[in-house]
């Protein structure tokens, strides 16, 4: 029955094998990364449930750890003569600080808590008084033995056995190193407050740790001032007579030579010193006052040279006599404003008036000169107190130079006498402290608070580490799904083939898993082509042949090659389903078994042929009796007999060039099969003859390189590759994938069966 089928919306794409991005301007494609998460559920899970189990099984066998700190407080005060001379005491800097941290860690401080508490009785100090059958026992020999491995042998096989001193000293070193494992002294932030951190088995013992640790480092300073003390007594006594002599001596020639040279001195400062300092002060303020004096006499004469107006010049401003003629001026310049109103410039009275503004003018003119005449006056009276003043300096100057010649000796002198009496005093001021024994009582650091048994263990911290443990799961959830997406070498989806290759994917064949139930063994999917026309598997080869009708509508296309990266991926029945189809549309159609090697296409039909393909070309046959017709659809077949083969180039011959013409001259569809295009050169001639090529892929089977790799030799040899076609595609495992649109099962309804 002839269909007609509407024209496909093919979308243009670039050059074959020119991969395309999904979303190039996208910085983070989500839905592919649901979709990624979606495809590896189950190891994501798996992995996920696989961590946080572990991760509780270790948290519930580990054996609980208690802790417990006591804290002490470091007294920044001195306590004692041995500080300067023999011993030194507690600072406040963070060095000396941090060095009785060291102290605290000490193995002679730690071995004096070892013996307190008796911990070489304790399994957990001592492992060599635990069972021999213990898990802990069998895993610490385990650790033994690979130590013995690697430590090359350096142990004699034949050495004298251990002694019973030798074995104490070492288990008694050990359970030293092992508790200084358990305990963690640190400083408090910048206070002077070191913390005790005691961790073990027990919480009563964890106590007794941190609190024995606290005691024995008091002690141990204690210590360490007694026997300090008792060194610097009977020194201290020797030294203060041979200091108290220097004392005075040295007190007896600083007062001689003051005496000598006259170098009395009250406040710290000489006689000849406070004078200097007097009149440089006095000097200094007769030059401030002459500058400003001459200031102000440059500034008059300057206005009087120009002409200007003298009523900004201050001294005029402050003179009551020029105020008194400028109010006389301004009464005579308002009359003469009114006469000569009223009466001509000749008039006797408006005459008057002038000259009286005339001669009030020269009166304020001659007041003006009084005025510099006195600051010239001034001026000269500073000038001469300055001279004088600097002269004055100049004899104190010389003076204090003499005196500081003769204060080098005095000042020698005195740094004498005064590091004397401060050597003096502090040994004197130590010797009077070393008597009183009080101080000597208590160490520089005290217990601030003692350690308390812990009322629950610190580790395993079981809800922490099971939290640590999901953000661990889902991270190496995330890692193991993200290596699996990138070693995932195989497409899946058609939208794989456009992003990946840049080419259309014009087809995804089902998988038939029901190809026995109609009671024929041997049914191929020609068979159930025909037997279920309203099948998935039906209607993926229509839109396969719809797919090679309208890939070029400007161009009609009859031979169509199929082929393939490698063998046994579907090529052969796509060959024989399509040309089924086809005939079964009411096109004539021919296909022809182009696998010289395997003859499949042949063997898939299911008979054997006397003469076939290779007998026509070779003239021996005619066409008409080389080709079959297959009766259920009326397909025409040109195979190969199983008696011929050929080592000559049959598909770059003429006569195959001339086959070619006379069938599409025949026949509206041609369709050849054709061997694996990586392996036979044979298919790579059909390819470049051929109007279309359909690629064959399998799903999920033909890796990525591979089909680029085909797709790379067709390019090389100008074929016209019309898309990739997937074949063997498990619906319900693609679904299971991630991929819902992928099993068909929104169109389910429209088909008959799978």
């Amino acid at each position: 029955m002839n269909k007609a089928y509407p024209p496909l919306n093919v979308p243009a794409y670039p050059a074959y094998g020119t991969p395309v991005g999904a979303n190039e301007n996208a910085l983070v494609d989500l839905q592919g990364l649901i979709q990624a998460a979606r495809r590896r559920f189950w190891l994501m899970l798996t992995a996920f449930l696989l961590t946080v189990a572990v991760v509780t099984v270790l948290t519930i066998r580990t054996t609980p750890v208690y802790t417990t700190s006591t804290r002490i407080i470091v007294d920044s005060r001195t306590t004692g003569p041995t500080e300067v001379t023999f011993y030194e005491g507690l600072g406040n800097s963070t060095a000396e600080i941090d060095t009785e941290v060291q102290v605290i860690q000490s193995q002679a401080l730690l071995g004096r808590v070892v013996d307190r508490l008796d911990l070489l009785a304790v399994p957990e100090f001592n492992p060599s008084l635990e069972n021999s059958g213990s898990q802990s026992s069998f895993v610490g020999n385990v650790f033994s033995f690979i130590g013995g491995l690697f430590s090359g042998g350096s142990k004699s096989e034949t050495s004298a056995p251990e002694t019973a001193e030798e074995k104490a000293e070492r288990e008694y070193e050990r359970a030293v190193r092992i508790l200084r494992n358990k305990i963690n002294v640190s400083r408090l932030g910048a206070t002077f407050i070191i913390d005790v951190e005691a961790n073990s088995q027990s919480a009563e013992l964890a106590a007794d740790i941190a609190n024995a640790v606290a005691r024995e480092y008091e002690v141990d300073q204690l210590n360490a001032k007694l026997e300090a003390t008792q060194k610097a007594t009977g020194w201290l006594q020797e030294r203060l007579a041979e200091l108290r002599s220097e004392v005075t001596d040295a007190e007896q020639k600083v007062a001689a030579y003051k005496q000598q040279f006259g170098l009395a001195s009250a406040d710290g400062l000489s006689l000849t010193e406070q004078e200097i300092s007097r009149v440089t002060t006095d000097l200094t303020i007769a030059e401030a006052d002459l500058a400003e004096r001459q200031a102000r006499l440059n500034n008059v004469r300057e206005t009087v040279a120009r002409g200007d107006s003298i009523d900004g010049i201050a001294e005029v401003l402050n003179s009551d006599t020029i105020s008194d003629l400028r109010r006389q001026q301004a009464e005579v310049l308002r009359r003469r404003a009114e006469l000569e109103t009223r009466y001509g410039p000749r008039h006797p009275e408006l005459l008057r008036v002038n000259s009286e503004s005339a001669d009030i003018q020269a009166q304020i003119r001659a007041e003006v000169d009084r005025i510099v005449t006195s600051l010239e006056g001034e001026v000269q009276v500073v000038r001469s107190r300055i001279s004088s003043l600097r002269r004055n300096r100049s004899s104190l100057t010389e003076e204090l130079s003499q005196n500081n010649r003769a204060q080098v000796g005095l000042d020698e002198l005195e740094r004498n006498a005064e590091s004397a009496r401060q050597v003096y005093q502090s040994i004197l001021d130590r010797f009077n402290e070393a008597n009183s024994t009080d101080d000597y009582a208590t160490a520089d650091a005290r217990i601030l608070s003692a350690a308390t048994i812990p009322t629950g263990p610190r580790l395993p911290r079981t809800k922490l580490n099971i939290f640590l443990g999901m953000i661990l799961g889902g991270a190496l959830a995330g890692a193991l799904a993200l290596v699996a997406e990138l070693l995932d070498n195989y497409f899946t989806t058609p939208e794989d083939i456009e992003r990946m290759f840049g080419m259309p994917s014009i087809g995804s064949i089902p998988l038939l898993t029901k190809l026995k139930s109609f009671g024929k063994k041997d049914m191929t999917p020609a068979d159930y082509l025909i037997s279920n026309p309203l099948s998935a598997f039906a209607e993926s080869i229509r839109n396969l042949r719809a797919s090679i009708i309208f890939a070029d509508l400007d161009k009609e296309s009859k031979t169509v090659a199929v082929t393939s990266s490698l063998p046994n991926e579907g090529k052969t029945s796509i060959t024989y389903c399509l040309g089924r189809m086809s005939a079964m549309a009411g096109a004539k159609t021919v296909i022809i078994d182009g696998d010289f090697r395997r003859r499949q296409l042949t063997d898939v039909i299911g008979f054997e042929p006397e003469r076939g393909f290779i007998e026509h070309l070779f003239g021996e046959v005619s066409l008409e009796d080389a080709t079959y017709i297959d009766e259920q659809t009326g397909l025409h077949i040109l195979p190969l007999t199983n008696a011929r083969n050929t080592p000559r180039d049959v598909f770059g011959s003429r006569a195959f060039d001339a086959l070619l013409n006379d069938l599409k001259k025949t026949y509206d569809l041609i369709v050849i099969d054709t061997g694996p295009i990586l392996l036979m050169s044979e298919s790579r001639v059909v390819a470049s003859k051929t109007d279309q090529v359909i690629v064959v892929a399998k799903w999920r089977s033909t890796s990525r390189w591979t089909l680029q790799e085909t797709l790379n030799v067709l390019k090389e040899f100008n074929a016209n590759v019309a898309g990739i076609a997937m074949t063997f595609v498990d619906l319900a495992k693609r679904k299971r994938l991630g991929y819902d649109s992928a099993a068909y099962k929104s169109y389910s309804k429209y088909y008959s069966a799978d």
